[in-house]
C-alpha cells in the first residue's frame, strides 16, 4: 500500500527467462544471462518496496530470487508480453489498482514509481512511455476496468489509443530509463543501478 495515498497496487512485472532475455544488451566481460536477471531482479525488489507485485516467469531462479523479495510468482502462459502481463493481472483481480512495470529498469526508485502510481489512481487507465518517447514502461488501470496492454514497438501510441492518459512523469526519470542496448545501461547508470546490476559492471 501507498502510505501516501492508501491506495493499494498491484504491479505485474513480465520477465523472460535470462538465457533469451536482454540479447541486444551487449557489456564486455559481462554475462548477458547474468545480467538479464540482475537487471530484472533490480527492478522487481524497487517496486516491491512501493506495491505488491506479481512476477511472471519460467525463469526459475528469477522465480526464486523474486520470491525471496516478496513478490508473488506465476507461470509464463507463453503466448507473448502481453499474455504474460494479462495472466498476472488476472491474479489480483478487477477490483484492484493494476499495473503492469517492464522489468528492465535498473536505476528505477520506489519512491518515483510511487509518485506515478499516486498520479494513475485518479485516471481509468494510464501509460508512462520510455525515455525515447514511442515505447511504455508502465501501464495501469483502475479498478472495474478490463485490463488491456499494448506492449512492443511504437507501444505507447497504441496505448493511448486504447485510452491511457499520458502521465507527467520528467523526462529524467529512472521510470523512464528502461534497458535494451548498452547505451541505454549507461544513461540509467548515471541515475545510479541497484545493487544487483551495478555488482556486475567493470567499475
Amino acid at each position: 500500500m501507498d502510505p501516501a495515498s492508501g491506495t493499494r497496487w498491484t504491479i505485474v512485472i513480465p520477465v523472460k527467462p535470462a538465457t533469451h532475455g536482454k540479447s541486444r544488451l551487449r557489456v564486455p566481460g559481462v554475462g548477458r544471462e547474468q545480467l538479464a536477471r540482475a537487471i530484472a531482479l533490480d527492478t522487481i525488489a524497487a517496486a516491491a518496496a512501493a506495491a505488491r507485485v506479481i512476477v511472471v516467469t519460467d525463469d526459475e531462479q528469477t522465480a526464486r530470487e523474486a520470491r525471496a523479495l516478496g513478490a508473488d510468482v506465476c507461470p509464463d502462459p507463453g503466448a507473448g508480453l502481453d499474455a504474460a502481463v494479462a495472466a498476472g493481472a488476472s491474479l489480483a483481480g478487477s477490483d484492484a489498482y493494476r499495473a503492469a512495470l517492464l522489468g528492465d529498469l535498473p536505476a528505477l526508485r520506489p519512491d518515483q514509481l510511487a509518485a506515478a502510481l499516486r498520479e494513475a489512481a485518479s485516471l481509468p487507465r494510464a501509460v508512462v512511455a520510455d525515455a525515447d518517447g514511442t515505447g511504455t514502461t508502465l501501464v495501469t488501470a483502475a479498478p472495474g476496468m478490463p485490463w488491456a496492454s499494448a506492449f512492443g514497438d511504437g507501444s505507447f501510441a497504441r496505448h493511448v489509443a486504447l485510452g491511457c492518459v499520458a502521465l507527467g512523469v520528467p523526462d529524467t526519470s529512472s521510470l523512464r530509463r528502461d534497458v535494451d542496448t548498452a547505451a541505454q545501461l549507461a544513461a540509467a547508470s548515471a541515475l545510479g543501478l541497484g545493487p544487483r546490476t551495478s555488482a556486475l559492471l567493470p567499475g
